[in-house]
């Protein structure tokens, strides 16, 4: 499979697939495609893994497109303004946040990965369900607003405020830290935790997160009720 991403602030992700070459998504993922694409529904295997993906924040059933004679093309669109990840997990699994997912070749296995903490799982905010990214091949990943990578080392950490981890490699771990002092806890507007990930291994980082874009129009929604 060949791919291409264009366009900002709303990217698209355009597939060209060989001859008898399949792609799923997540329900009504699709945007535009070839004739010859044809379209199946299913619940991508067992019950449990239909429920896994729902957990995860996608829907319980999965559409799977495969040129149909010839090589054919489709197009995946991001739903909010920001970038498409495209991953080989080849390299690794990748654990992302829920609602990520967007499309992926066959060889890619999706599941639900579970926060091990269960202070992580209350106050980091991520919340205890992420998604997980194994296997071979692509996976395209929405992320929101721009894309910022770190890679870390063995031990070495960064803080992360609310919603601003978009995903990371699976030798990341993850952990809350407390903000320090009553005053900043209390009128920082920062909360009174933030996400701490620990190498070794690479994070990326979104800088606009449908939840902070969401707090930000709040006032303006309720002035016009």
């Amino acid at each position: 499979m060949q791919y291409e991403i264009k366009g900002t602030p709303l990217p698209v992700v355009i597939c060209n697939v060989g001859a008898g070459e399949s792609i799923y998504t997540e329900k009504g993922g699709m945007s535009w495609m070839t004739p010859n694409m044809q379209m199946s529904t299913n619940a991508g295997g067992s019950f449990g893994k239909a429920m896994s993906r729902m957990f995860s924040g996608e829907s319980m059933f999965q559409n799977i497109y495969t040129a149909q004679g010839t090589p054919g093309q489709i197009a995946f669109a991001s739903s909010f303004p920001g970038e498409i990840l495209a991953m080989d997990v080849s390299q690794g699994a990748v654990i992302a946040q829920k609602s990520a997912f967007l499309a992926a070749e066959m060889s890619v296995n999706m599941s639900i990965h579970f926060q091990r903490k269960l202070g992580s799982g209350f106050f980091g905010g991520e919340g205890f369900i992420m998604q997980k990214f194994e296997g071979s091949g692509m996976v395209f990943l929405e992320i929101d607003g721009s894309v910022i990578t770190y890679d870390l080392q063995a031990g070495q950490s960064m803080l992360v405020d609310t919603g601003y981890l978009a995903a990371m490699t699976e030798g990341v771990s993850i952990d809350i830290e407390s903000v320090k002092g009553i005053g900043n806890k209390l009128f920082g507007g920062e909360g009174f935790f933030n996400t701490k990930v620990t190498g070794p291994g690479r994070v990326w980082l979104q800088t606009m997160p449908a939840s902070a874009i969401a707090a930000a129009i709040d006032p303006f929604i309720t002035t016009a009720k």
